[in-house]
């Protein structure tokens, strides 16, 4: 079904939800339903896990902020982020790409924050998330802005306008408050919750209802509605390597659902990416865990006051400085814990790296497990 769709003017009569077609009953759509939910839930038991869930998920959320402002062509070095969440002056002199991860990332976390709190997700707490996002106040976008989807200067036809969102007085307010309406009230959107993440993603997606940062937002919110389904305890799910990875999919089908209305295609698409994604999760904890567990007990042979704390403090983030380790150890001289750093080096459970006249130590294990 082809729908009569202009993408050089607003799309105001962009359907409210749910969408017409019957998925909650397809077949191949309940197939993949139940596959994408094993998978979700063998991740939320990995995370469990997990000696401080706080701690990895803190890492593996670094990675989920960075994939999807890489998604947004927004790049930054690891070396680069590593620092800066090392170190609050690195992070408040970092260059515009490195901060844009970190804002997502501290995103993520208030909206997670947010979401435990209020028990809901409303639109003063997207808004928050959005702002949070770009480091801006601005709220809804207003009538008068005359945003467009044009494509990048990389691309085929490069300026070419590719979609128009809706636009004018009420118009995005009516579509936010029924797309939030569709999550929140299951007993009249009775649909399974993983499914109207997929179909809320498109939603928001084509609302577009910032100035700017709209892929982010949306990308948190997704894992935001998991944790308030308790389909997750924690915004674990690494989404934005699968998109990034299916790039171009992604965008396709998004707009399929635009012109032709072909929602299946698009769910499966989303679903196949939770599948995935927690697959892939599930390797990253995995690799993490069995990695901490041999750092400890080659820690512990080697250094008699390497302790599992000790242990747990060098896999919280890639990169660290003494004073994590003194954190832990407490009450310790400044040349007992350069002593204590010397030995992990010297153990090569560390290794140091010198920014002028700052020393980084860096666990090239989690960097490997990481980035590969």
């Amino acid at each position: 079904m082809r729908i009569m769709f202009d993408r050089n003017k607003p799309y105001n009569s962009l359907p409210l939800l749910p969408p017409s077609v019957d998925l909650d009953n397809d077949p191949e759509v309940l197939k993949k339903l139940v596959s994408a939910s094993r998978a979700l839930a063998s991740v939320d038991g990995n995370i469990k896990r997990l000696p401080n869930p706080y701690m990895l998920v803190n890492t593996i959320a670094l990675q989920e902020a960075r994939t999807s402002t890489k998604i947004e062509n927004i790049f930054t070095t690891e070396d680069e982020l590593y620092k800066a969440i090392t170190d609050t002056v690195k992070e408040s002199k970092a260059n515009f790409a490195t901060k844009e991860v970190l804002r997502y990332r501290e995103a993520l976390w208030a909206g997670y924050r947010s979401i435990k709190d209020i028990g809901t997700i409303n639109l003063q707490s997207i808004i928050r998330i959005s702002q949070q996002v770009k480091g801006t106040t601005l709220k809804i976008r207003s009538p008068q802005s005359q945003v467009v989807i044009k494509r990048g200067q990389t691309e085929f036809r490069a300026g070419e306008v590719v979609y128009t969102p809706p636009r004018g007085e009420k118009v995005i307010e009516k579509l936010m408050d029924n797309l939030i309406d569709f999550l929140n009230d299951d007993e009249k959107y009775p649909t399974d919750p993983l499914l109207k993440m997929c179909i809320a993603h498109y939603q928001f997606e084509v609302i577009h209802p910032f100035m700017d940062g709209n892929g982010r937002t949306g990308r948190i919110l997704n894992l935001l509605y998991l944790v308030h389904k308790n389909l997750l305890s924690h915004p674990t799910l690494y989404l934005s390597k699968y998109i990034i990875v299916y790039k171009d999919d992604y965008y396709y089908k998004l707009g399929t659902v635009t012109q032709r209305g072909t929602w299946k295609d698009w769910v499966l698409y989303m679903l196949d990416a939770v599948e995935k994604t927690a697959g892939m999760t599930n390797t990253l904890i995995n690799e993490i865990l069995e990695q901490m567990e041999s750092s400890l007990k080659y820690g512990k042979k080697h250094l008699k006051w390497y302790s599992k704390e000790v242990n747990e403090a060098i896999f919280s983030q890639p990169y660290i400085k003494p004073k994590v380790i003194k954190q832990v150890i407490g009450k310790s001289s400044r040349t007992t814990i350069t002593k204590y750093m010397n030995e992990l080096v010297t153990a090569g459970i560390l290794s140091p790296i010198k920014d002028g006249s700052e020393v980084y130590y860096i666990n090239n294990e989690l960097i490997r497990i990481l980035e590969q």
